[in-house]
């Protein structure tokens, strides 16, 4: 296992060409937020606008609308009940993040079909949040697109049947996330990053200032922008996003007694900036 430190910052995270538009940095789509909880597409949204993908869009309930072009006028909109809409957009993006706020109800269940039905194997796909839960309960959701899930631990125990209290053997976890075909980012305290070529990451940063609702969309947001805009291996964009996401949360715990996960969006551009290789 190889611990994850501050080097792969500088080795992703490159100055723009000065030749380059928006959709250089890439296309993002965010899936997810329910009626009740919108908030979680609109902080992954808001998460990959601040970390520079070039393109946005949210496809999210009707009823997040204003939210969402209150929050990121930066993002579009798209309501994921309008199937011809919907599927179109999925067809344009480089990055889809599946789950932020989804819920588990009939209508997440078709929005996740969906997605499926309409991924292409040159896309990468982020599962996160109850997505994973009714990805885990629907063998039959299958894919060519390259997958990421980033389950915290109950989410990873449904997904690989490892209970909570045996997820400490990294072999373990390893055989269950090789016989998935995907990457997985096992979050929790000091995260474990496991890629299909068998490395296995560790993170050392982070911490209980962190512990509060909305930070593993936040997560899902960097991470998405990170793989769609940097042009570093595949492995190497995904250490860097989950290390800048806990790295900013120390930063900042500094001063603060809990780190909301809109503090770590409005600090990304500047942790970018000053990071840049």
């Amino acid at each position: 296992m190889q611990t994850i430190t501050a080097d792969i910052l500088k080795k992703v995270i490159h100055q723009r060409p000065q030749n380059s538009f928006k959709g250089t940095f890439g296309k993002v789509l965010i899936v997810g937020g329910n009626p009740n909880m919108g908030g979680a597409a609109i902080m992954a949204g808001s998460a990959a606008v601040h970390a520079g993908a070039g393109l946005v869009t949210i496809a999210t309930a009707k009823e997040n609308l204003t939210a969402v072009h209150s929050v990121i006028p930066e993002a579009m909109f798209v309501d994921y009940q309008d199937a011809p809409k919907f599927i179109s957009l999925i067809k344009g993006m480089d990055v889809i993040v599946l789950g932020p706020g989804l819920g588990n109800d009939a209508t997440a269940i078709k929005v996740i079909q969906t997605v499926f039905a309409n991924v292409e194997s040159s896309q990468i796909l982020i599962i996160d949040g109850s997505a994973i839960t009714l990805v885990a309960q629907n063998a039959a959701l299958t894919t060519n697109a390259t997958i990421i899930y980033t389950p915290h631990q109950m989410e990873w125990q449904r997904l690989s049947g490892i209970p909570i209290n045996e997820q400490d053997d990294i072999h373990c976890n390893q055989e269950a996330q090789q016989s998935l075909n995907a990457t997985v980012i096992l979050k929790k305290h000091h995260s474990e990053i496991y890629f299909l070529n068998g490395e296995i990451h560790k993170l050392m940063v982070g911490g209980p200032a962190m512990a509060t609702g909305g930070m593993g969309d936040t997560l899902t947001g960097i991470l998405a922008a990170f793989i769609a805009q940097f042009d570093a291996s595949f492995e190497d964009r995904i250490q860097a996003a989950v290390f800048t996401h806990s790295k900013i949360a120390d930063e900042l715990a500094k001063e603060k007694y809990v780190v909301l996960p809109t503090d770590i969006i409005s600090y990304l551009q500047k942790f970018m900036k000053k990071n840049c290789g």
